[in-house]
């Protein structure tokens, strides 16, 4: 609330020195056309340079106050140039590249060279240890092409799209809401001049974007003169565009499907059978790892915004009237910064919280809904990402479906600001929901109880006779959207119909309100017998966008320092031993041919243990074949300087320890695999110095 506080009372001091300056311009203005004296003049001309210099003093202060609320402290300038050198470095050592490059590319896919698929692969390895492993899950793998009915029962077909505008010359695309940011964003950080109340409107833009309609934002894209980037041509109106890729299944075109949009609807549609392999018991959860496809309007950011990508997926099957987690208590107690929906409302920052009170205070909805963020946070941080620039936003009222009980963003600070890596979204019953009634497939779970209980059970019984006289073909779909009701709604209606006679009644099949009269529908309670409860699952899911979480591991991974002449600045990637491409290099010092048989001595080891690794055998400096694995991210290397025992150099702290050559290869796996610490080596075995090591 202070910077927020401080920029507006900036602007405001800035408004109010322009002010003074114009006055005192004209001072000076009228005594020169007056003829006064040469003394009065300078004094005026004088205190017109130090009001000048106020106003470029509180301008500093502002372009400060700006850096600091945008991009924790360095300007954009700076931000630019470190993701252009972090890019720079991930295409020319091949981690990935554009794809069909040689064809000019196309815009938001790419190809991962052998490090970056090294990298993927130990990520989703250590994603499968510690969700689906740990957890128990049940993984699954579904197809990416899905027919049209499933997206339409999910909801896709309809509403999965973002409001486009065309350059009304050449026709080029762009996100509405997209330009509209950029607009808002670039004014508050560069234009000085804006006034305390224009900036505070251009903020609430930023904090209700999601919300605008294509009328609205079309209506602040006028307001604001906003033309075509590229062109500066006008722009049409804003409308919708589905991002799905579409296609036909079978020859014959008419069994429409489309491309995933994401993995979870496989989930879904196969709840009966895996709920039944799970012995019919609750709770469970589904896991899947694949690709899925949108076809976004004008991608951006690298591999944050692309067209093809991969999503890991948990959904988490939980009884609505039971979401306690029995590990609970084991994240209970991480404390990390947190940004719950109160706090953005009234301008605050994120700030740490205990786990275990933001559940107990009901900031988060439920236990397994923290149970997943704290363990979100655990698996985040264990693959490099720095914990002090990841946190977790809660979603705004006007963010969150009608549906969803709560959800949480897992957000990483990048060059391009806080990026959303990873979804965990208590998403109610709906999706189960929604697919039992467009499959007419009862997607429900039952608690058998041990002794019959006396229940209040809500009985809907439609009058199918005047139904058919009001409805006629459309009857069927009326009748069980009436029989669907929750009890809530019901018992709305029959107060309704009761005192009124009539009421209007959205069927979604329709997508229309139809009116529903007292002689169409009998609503009452009734006191029954139940042996078991028939209900529908609520469902937790954490959604992992795996290039994104990639991306801002390799720019928090990612550091430069001199060479030992200095004269050049040299990259490293600081990736821990569990995502790194390769886990160690072997580097015979000369090439000398004993040396070159005890590192194939030493690779055969390496091997044998599983561990990823590349021997060197070119005459280059071992301080340019360091430099060249630094780069790559290979934490350790093994230096053959004898026969009989070898160096280990760490690529941080570049500390070297002497091994024997029998040893080398248990070493660098227990250190690779965990089970011990470089310092835990440090204190083992003899540190090495070499004058020449880095030469």
């Amino acid at each position: 609330m202070a910077a927020v506080a401080d920029e507006d009372s900036l602007r405001r001091a800035l408004a109010q020195k322009q002010s003074s300056i114009d006055v005192q311009g004209g001072a000076v203005r009228q005594l020169k056309s007056s003829g006064a004296a040469k003394l009065d003049i300078e004094a005026a001309v004088q205190a017109l340079n130090a009001l000048k210099l106020e106003k470029a003093s509180i301008e500093s202060q502002l372009q400060a106050a700006l850096t600091g609320a945008a991009g924790g402290g360095s300007s954009s300038a700076s931000r630019d140039a470190f993701r252009q050198a972090v890019v720079n470095t991930l295409e020319r050592r091949l981690f990935y590249i554009p794809s069909f490059k040689i064809y000019r590319g196309v815009a938001g896919l790419y190809d991962y060279g052998p490090p970056g698929c090294s990298v993927k692969s130990n990520v989703l390895s250590f994603w499968r240890q510690h969700f689906v492993l740990e957890e128990n899950m049940l993984e699954v793998d579904c197809p990416c092409v899905t027919p049209e009915v499933v997206l339409k029962a999910s909801g896709h077909v309809e509403k999965f799209t973002d409001l486009m505008v065309k350059d009304e010359k050449t026709g080029t695309c762009y996100r509405a809401d997209h330009l509209l940011k950029d607009f808002c964003k670039e004014k508050l950080e560069k234009d000085f001049s804006l006034s305390a109340e224009k900036a505070a409107e251009l903020k609430h833009i930023l904090a209700v974007l999601d919300d605008l309609s294509a009328e609205q934002l079309g209506a602040k894209i006028k307001e604001y003169g906003i033309t075509a980037p590229d062109t500066k041509n006008p722009l049409s109106d804003p409308y919708p565009f589905n991002l799905m890729f579409q296609t036909s299944i079978g020859p014959s075109g008419v069994s429409p499907g489309y491309m995933r949009p994401e993995t979870a609807q496989g989930i879904f549609v196969n709840f009966r059978d895996l709920y039944y392999y799970n012995g019919n018991k609750l709770p469970f959860a589904a896991a899947q790892i694949g690709q899925a496809f949108r076809n976004e309007i004008s991608p951006r950011q690298g591999l944050l915004r692309v067209r093809e990508f991969t999503l890991a997926e948990i959904e988490h099957f939980v009884d609505p009237q039971d979401k306690s987690h029995p590990k609970f208590s084991d994240v209970a107690k991480l404390e990390f910064l947190m940004f719950p929906r109160d706090d953005q409302v009234s301008g605050q920052c994120a700030k740490k919280l205990q786990l275990g009170e933001a559940v107990s205070r009901g900031t988060v909805n439920n236990e397994t809904l923290g149970y997943f963020i704290g363990r979100v946070y655990l698996f985040l941080t264990r693959l490099g990402i720095d914990k002090d620039r990841l946190r977790f936003r809660q979603h705004l009222a006007n963010e969150m479906a009608h549906y969803a009980a709560d959800c949480w963003d897992a957000e990483i600070e990048s060059s391009y600001g806080w990026i959303e890596c990873v979804g965990i979204a208590d998403r109610s019953a709906y999706d189960l929901r929604a697919h039992s009634e467009k499959s007419s497939v009862a997607l429900v779970a039952q608690e058998k109880f041990s002794e019959p209980r006396e229940v209040e059970k809500l009985v809907i019984t439609p009058i199918k006779k005047e139904l058919g006289l009001a409805f006629k073909g459309n009857q069927k779909m009326v009748t069980e959207a009436l029989e669907a009701m929750e009890e809530k709604v019901a018992m709305e209606m029959k107060a309704d119909l009761e005192s009124k006679g009539e009421v209007e009644f959205h069927v979604c099949t329709l997508r229309k309100n139809v009116t529903i009269k007292k002689n169409m529908v009998s609503i009452s309670k009734e006191i029954k017998k139940e042996h078991q409860r028939v209900f529908t699952p609520s469902v937790i899911e954490p959604s992992f966008g795996i290039g994104r979480i990639i991306y801002c591991l390799y720019e928090h991974s990612f550091y430069t320092r001199p060479s030992k002449a200095g004269d050049e600045q040299l990259n490293v990637f600081s990736f821990p031993p569990l995502v790194a491409p390769i886990k160690c290099t072997v580097f015979p010092l000369v090439q000398n041919q004993k040396y070159e048989e005890v590192a194939k001595l030493i690779s055969k080891s390496l091997t044998a243990a599983g561990i990823s690794h590349k021997i060197d055998i070119t005459g280059t400096s071992i301080g340019k074949r360091y430099a060249r694995t630094d780069e790559l991210g290979v934490p350790f290397a093994i230096t053959v300087d004898s026969t009989s025992s070898v160096t280990v150099r760490e690529r941080d702290s570049k500390d070297q320890v002497r091994v024997d050559v029998e040893k080398v290869a248990s070493v660098v796996r227990e250190v690779t695999d965990g089970l011990s610490s470089w310092a835990d080596v440090l204190k083992m075995y003899p540190l090495h110095s070499s004058e020449t090591a880095e030469d």
